[in-house]
């Protein structure tokens, strides 16, 4: 079983996601860090306590949100708690499926040409989840034994030099020749290692230069980098930069079939 990296709110395990079928592969794709299982809590009144709050390690890899309703269903919280119920489909599993809608499928790809990682390979508590936690859950920790939370925060640097190396070694694991990063922090954090720009921007932010695929050597072997988007600007999820978004359905429509080497 994967290891423990912490406690989410209601006592599941924050495991570690990885990819699972590591054979070679035509990609290797290279996210941030992983998500969580998302639920809605409502209170014994039926009110509305957090809209969405991660609650349970994704089952596999950049998950597209299947099954959501079950992995829920099987979180026991105290009764005078409230319940919880799946979040819904927009806040379950959006980046998963954008991988695929959005970046392998206009290559011509599916999952198993892929060998998908992420910088950070558990899921993370962000700023709109710590509030969460503060506000509504941990005053109930002493009042309801509810099991205190051990979320790990979003690392600074967000990958070390231990972390750097176990991402080289998937990527060498992979014998992928195309590097796929999503946005701009795999690049801060590990493409400049092999001396690559570390931002999307620097490679070009208009339509004659996005989405366009760049030499670059890893451990003596070389490989092709192809910078994009994160898939929430791919995806157009939230609060996303039009003009990436884009510039991303642009190279979808236009650059992407037959682009691989």
């Amino acid at each position: 079983m994967p290891r423990s990296e912490g406690t989410f709110p209601f006592g599941q395990p924050i495991r570690r996601v990885v990819q699972a079928d590591r054979g070679p592969k035509r990609v290797f794709v290279l996210g941030v860090y992983a998500s969580a299982v998302h639920a809605r809590w409502v209170n014994i009144a039926g009110k509305q306590v957090v809209k969405a709050l991660g609650v349970a390690s994704e089952p596999y890899i950049f998950w597209k949100g299947e099954g959501a309703e079950e992995i829920i269903s099987q979180i026991r919280i105290p009764e005078k708690a409230g319940r919880l119920e799946s979040a819904g489909r927009s806040l379950n599993g959006p980046s998963g499926r954008s991988i695929d809608e959005h970046f392998l499928g206009p290559l011509g790809l599916t999952r198993d040409d892929a060998w998908l990682c992420d910088l950070v390979p558990h899921s993370c508590m962000n700023t709109a989840q710590a509030n969460a936690v503060k506000n509504h859950y941990a005053r109930l920790v002493m009042e309801m034994g509810l099991p205190p939370v051990e979320w790990p925060d979003v690392p600074v640097p967000l990958a070390n030099d231990a972390r750097l190396t176990q991402v080289a070694a998937e990527l060498r694991k992979s014998n992928a020749d195309v590097v796929i990063t999503l946005g701009d922090q795999p690049l801060r954090w590990f493409a400049p290692a092999f001396g690559s720009y570390r931002s999307l921007r620097d490679y070009g932010k208009n339509s004659d230069t996005y989405g366009q695929l760049h030499a670059i050597e890893i451990e003596g072997r070389q490989r092709h980098l192809l910078p994009l988007v994160h898939p929430r600007q791919a995806a157009r999820l939230g609060g996303h930069n039009r003009i990436w978004a884009e510039l991303h359905s642009s190279w979808v429509r236009n650059v992407a079939k037959g682009f691989l080497p």
